[in-house]
């Protein structure tokens, strides 16, 4: 399927997205993107659909080719005390304060936002295998958080945060099991089955 440019008649439409949402340690990242009129790529897809070695190659065409981008994490604390949801979507909003024009439009990947400074916006159900904007923005969060997660794998190897991201693996869950919890785990999620509290 052939990703859609735009999907208002704004010239400066942003598109968001968000990863790391049902993980269980780490934060949740956003990213925003406005890109440029006449940009085309033919690898470009939701980051779910594509090769660690093919985001990781996307990630710098979109940064260089975009009009502009922001990225930002939403840490585990914060998502304990607002609920990931309100985090998720902090986390887009945080990512839209970054960029360098304001976007006139936004286009966002799901279907849960809120308003942000009056722009217009549409939530848009699987955004990001639809519309290039959410696609390129769902790529350079994805490829953010999993950098911070290999970056904290390397304090806290024994949950082999590199390769599964925080994300609730079997494995991820025995470890939480036998070791207990770190502080980059998200206290407010069932992390594990049969506990629903941790002797903290």
């Amino acid at each position: 399927m052939v990703l859609k440019a735009n999907f208002s008649d704004f010239k400066l439409e942003c598109g968001t997205d968000e990863a790391g949402r049902g993980c269980l340690a780490g934060p949740v990242t956003a990213a925003a993107v406005i890109l440029r009129e006449k940009f085309t790529n033919e690898l470009l897809n939701d980051s779910k659909q594509l090769t660690e070695v093919k985001r990781n190659l996307l990630k710098p065409l979109i940064e260089l080719e975009s009009l502009s981008f922001g990225v930002a994490h939403i840490f585990q604390e914060k998502i304990d005390s607002i609920n990931i949801l309100n985090a998720s979507i902090l986390a887009m909003h945080k990512s839209i304060d970054q960029l360098h024009h304001a976007p006139e439009f936004i286009i966002v990947d799901g279907n849960k936002f809120k308003p942000y400074k009056k722009i217009p916006f549409e939530t848009i159900v699987k955004g990001d295998g639809k519309y290039m904007s959410i696609a390129a923005a769902s790529i350079l969060a994805k490829t953010y958080r999993d950098e911070y997660m290999n970056k904290i794998h390397k304090e806290f190897p024994m949950y082999n945060w590199k390769q599964n991201k925080g994300y609730p693996t079997k494995e991820h869950r025995e470890a939480i099991k036998k070791y207990g919890i770190t502080k980059y785990h998200r206290k407010s999620f069932r992390l594990l089955a049969e506990q629903l509290k941790f002797d903290l």
